[in-house]
């Protein structure tokens, strides 16, 4: 199984050098220092995500096809 994994780094000064990553799919997020570690905790937190839900008998979401796009909001929209 395969599922698109979203990093973004971490806003807070405590955390410099930190990256969410989200798990659309699954709605799942963790974190972990630099891409590896948040790649690394990714996979581990889906790891026994799905192992729970099987162990209950839930079914599994499987990805079917991922696009990640772009938008852009005018600054003046956000007043900045």
């Amino acid at each position: 199984m395969r599922y698109s994994v979203f990093l973004e780094p971490v806003d807070e000064p405590d955390f410099e050098g930190y990256y969410y990553a989200h798990i659309p799919t699954l709605d799942l997020t963790t974190h972990g220092s630099g891409v590896d570690g948040a790649l690394s905790a990714a996979q581990e937190l889906v790891e026994a995500w799905v192992t729970e839900k099987r162990a209950h008998g839930e079914t599994v979401p499987t990805e079917a096809k991922s696009l990640i796009a772009r938008i852009e909001v005018a600054d003046a929209l956000l007043g900045l």
